[in-house]
């Protein structure tokens, strides 16, 4: 749960700072994490485990002699899934609104098709399976502080404010001389980059993957983890990674048989992601800025909070 939690985290960072700080509705993490998941899983899979692997047809040279430290191979994985969304982003950040989203969704079906079909690379359908399991604890974890860091201080800097003036008005921007197709697509190959190391750890955690794993559902998730906690705030994203993650694992329950007594109750295929699609309907109708909505945790909010709680204890103990 804590390994799935700091990869989820990962995920929720970068689509927020594409979607919550830059203002861009895209639905291409899943083609991103299916990027970062095959390259790194390539480059880390042992030549002779690819040979065996490889039933269908031969992996194709050089993947089948590539070979690199974990590290190398997320970082690899990041990039391509970085030099993807830049090529990506040059037709399709010229669209906006709901038409960029109906864009970056077609980019991650059509990644996800190649894949089934590039078997002498992906070995196709098949998928990749006893991917070594690197992403442990620690590794997660250090990418996990790694995004957030760095995101945080992008963020925090003159290009965090200039990311700011594109999502609340472009035209604006604009007016004020930024280059806003140049900042957007900044934003999107970092977000993208991110997306792959994601997708990299996923793959190695769970150490299988096949192209029917980084479907639409998987971007929904995700989405659900912005939303939930709040666009436009990192603290949101892994506040709202944390509820969304730890359900849905809970909920797993709905969809097994539950025998109560002498009777038994069959499950209900596809009712977790039902409660949560209620769930986001709900948030979007009566809680559309998310949990935390775009504040931030800072040291010395948390020291005023303290002091407030603190305060009216004692005005109460007093009166």
């Amino acid at each position: 749960m804590l390994n799935l939690i700091a990869v989820n985290a990962i995920l929720a960072i970068s689509l927020n700072l594409i979607y919550g700080f830059t203002g861009m509705f895209s639905l291409a993490h899943a083609g991103f994490m299916a990027i970062g998941a095959y390259v790194t899983a390539i480059l880390i899979l042992p030549a002779a485990q690819k040979e065996m692997m490889y039933i269908l047809e031969p992996m194709m040279w050089p993947f089948s002699v590539m070979h690199a430290p974990f590290f190398i191979a997320v970082v690899a994985g990041g990039l391509v899934a970085a030099l993807v969304g830049l090529l990506m982003a040059l037709p399709c950040l010229k669209l906006g609104g709901d038409y960029l989203g109906i864009a970056t969704l077609g980019f991650g079906e059509i990644i996800r098709v190649l894949f089934t079909n590039m078997t002498p690379v992906t070995n196709g359908a098949l998928g990749l399976k006893g991917i070594p399991a690197y992403a442990n604890l620690g590794w997660n974890y250090f990418w996990c502080v790694l995004t957030f860091y760095v995101i945080v201080k992008l963020l925090s800097s003159n290009f965090g404010n200039t990311l700011r003036a594109v999502r609340d008005d472009e035209v604006a921007a604009k007016a004020m001389g930024i280059n806003t197709f140049r900042t957007k697509t900044i934003s999107f190959v970092i977000g993208a980059f991110f997306a792959g190391v994601g997708g990299a750890l996923m793959g190695s955690l769970i150490t299988t993957i096949d192209p029917k794993m980084f479907n639409f559902q998987l971007t929904f998730n995700i989405l659900m983890f912005v939303v939930v906690g709040g666009l436009g705030s990192i603290t949101g994203s892994l506040i709202g990674t944390v509820v969304i993650t730890v359900l849905l694992e809970w909920l797993r329950f709905v969809e097994d048989s539950i025998t109560i007594f002498s009777w038994e109750f069959a499950g209900v295929p596809g009712m977790r992601m039902l409660i949560f699609s209620l769930l986001l309907l709900f948030i979007i109708l009566y809680r559309r800025e998310g949990i935390i909505g775009g504040y931030e945790f800072s040291w010395d909010s948390a020291a005023r909070l303290t002091k407030r709680i603190f305060r009216g204890k004692g005005a109460r103990a007093n009166g």
